[in-house]
């Protein structure tokens, strides 16, 4: 049998374990009766923090309207083209993600004022991927 004390809460509570080789077997928890004890607090430890790399702003011809990458993933087609006119619903590029070919398309009727990615290139969520006007 193994015996444990935990404190949730500030109170503190003390576990017996027993052990079985059939299965595991557990007793039920007992609380102690004396007063509720003050929480310890644990000395953390800081992580590592990898620096965040901003990425350069490329200027292009602005749309008012950016179609952006709602997941990471590899563009495998851009079927629209700068100066395209596109409806609602138009596939404007192919991006792989998981294994998938997700469509990424026009959100509104519009025509197209800059492609901003090319075939083979990775991308990540939230990377302008085109603009519309």
């Amino acid at each position: 049998m193994k015996n444990y004390s935990i404190t949730v809460n500030g109170t503190l509570y003390e576990v017996s374990i027993e052990e079985n080789i059939g299965g595991v077997q557990a007793a039920a928890p007992v609380v102690n009766t004396q007063a509720p004890v003050a929480p310890v607090a644990a000395v953390a430890k800081p992580l590592a923090v990898k620096p965040v790399v901003a990425k350069p702003v490329v200027p292009s011809a602005a749309g008012s309207f950016k179609v952006n990458s709602p997941m990471p993933g590899k563009i495998l087609a851009v079927k629209a083209s700068a100066g395209q006119v596109m409806k609602r619903g138009e596939v404007i590029v192919v991006l792989e993600a998981m294994k998938m070919e997700n469509e990424i398309v026009a959100p509104q009727d519009g025509t197209v004022a800059s492609v901003n990615v090319t075939v083979g290139q990775n991308v990540e969520a939230g990377d302008v991927l085109a603009t519309l006007n």
